[in-house]
């Protein structure tokens, strides 16, 4: 890519530490983004100085990484203000449409996905069945000029309330972007697409999502019980919280990664929209590519609007649309599935993941384990915990 105009060449300038840290992929993930929207984003004009496609897409990445705009006039690119705002609304526009979103950001419905991602669940605290994980969280936006008052969520800020859901390893399923955020939760749910995929049996029977306390409890996506008994209740609650703790770790990383989804979105809700998918499509081709996290202190999605626990501190709204009619099969489950505890794989983490194998002879001892039972193909480990 030629030096035009002045404008500094950051792809042959800078090395991939700097390019990641910058711009959150290395210079060969940069190339693939340019190369995925080239046509869309390739000026028709002839002018010699046209902004290229590589420009383009490391303003877009900047911004999105730092969450302001000014910092990409100012950052040695050789872009007036306006040729940046431009060329950013021009590049999520590409990058968000659905032929985009679809290649990146998919529900998988072939039983062979699906049992890979049981098996990855089931590793973290031996929870069966779970195809995903699923939560609400806000991304603050200034006071949109028309409708004000449905964006003021419950925490009296203005949002987008976005639905997203995660695999094991923190790549995102499924994201719903468009929702003001006074809207509830299972409001959202109700309105998915997700939602049509498990009623209308799309996805496999025994296949269940993990939410909240906030989501109604159905077959499909369970819930913790509010005020769980000794016993199942309580063997099934603890799993449910590790395992759903994986939509937190997620949340964490996308905002991490991508600045713009800490702070206030300075743009209208339809733009905001954008940049939420946007984000999504990057971040699964940053899980992809194996492209590591920006080096920054923090975990969990740390925004006051998340709940934490996805338990008691949750409120609990009843929706019409969604009523509690999983509230037998959950007893089922749990009875079927968490008569005893079932000794959790404490060293799976969101980047890697560790079948029960790993679990030796010595860590069964450091979990007090009274009884062991393994599986035919030796993957599995059932134990029976005192817990005090």
């Amino acid at each position: 890519m030629p030096n035009r105009g002045g404008r500094r060449d950051v792809l042959q300038t800078l090395d991939d530490r700097e390019l990641l840290r910058r711009y959150r992929l290395d210079r060969a993930g940069i190339m693939f983004v340019v190369d995925l929207l080239r046509d869309a984003i390739t000026s028709p004009t002839r002018r010699h100085n046209a902004i290229t496609p590589e420009k383009k897409v490391i303003t877009t990445l900047r911004y999105l990484a730092t969450g302001k705009m000014q910092q990409c006039s100012s950052d040695d690119l050789g872009l007036s203000q306006s040729s940046v705002s431009r060329v950013i609304t021009q590049t999520l526009t590409a990058l968000s449409q659905p032929n985009i979103v679809t290649q990146f950001v998919s529900f998988p419905l072939d039983a062979r996905t699906l049992h890979t991602h049981k098996r990855a669940f089931m590793d973290i605290a031996g929870f069966p069945g779970v195809v995903g994980v699923i939560d609400g969280t806000h991304v603050r936006i200034i006071a949109p000029s028309e409708d004000e008052a449905v964006f003021v969520n419950r925490k009296n800020f203005h949002s987008i309330n976005v639905q997203i859901v995660f695999n094991a390893a923190c790549k995102i399923l499924d994201i719903v972007a468009k929702w003001p955020g006074s809207t509830h939760d299972a409001r959202i749910l109700s309105e998915s697409g997700i939602r049509q995929l498990f009623e209308r049996r799309y996805v496999p029977a025994n296949c269940h999502l993990l939410g909240d306390s906030g989501y109604p409890c159905k077959p499909w996506p369970l819930t913790p019980y509010l005020q769980p008994r000794q016993g199942p209740q309580l063997n099934y609650n603890r799993a449910h919280k590790t395992t759903r703790a994986v939509v937190e770790r997620g949340v964490g990383q996308l905002k991490r990664r991508f600045h713009v989804l800490h702070g206030e979105v300075r743009l209208r809700p339809e733009k905001v929209s954008k940049v939420i998918i946007a984000c999504a499509i990057l971040h699964n081709i940053c899980k992809v590519r194996q492209i590591a996290e920006p080096l920054e202190d923090g975990d969990e999605d740390e925004d006051e609007d998340n709940d934490e626990d996805g338990g008691e501190e949750d409120i609990h709204i009843p929706q019409r649309n969604l009523a509690q009619s999983g509230l037998p099969y959950r007893a089922n489950f749990t009875n079927l599935h968490f008569r005893q505890a079932v000794a959790p794989c404490h060293l799976r983490t969101c980047d890697g993941i560790k079948n029960y194998h790993s679990f030796t002879a010595h860590h069964l001892q450091l979990l007090n384990a009274r009884h062991r039972t393994q599986s035919v193909n030796g993957l599995f480990f059932r134990c029976s915990i005192l817990r005090r």
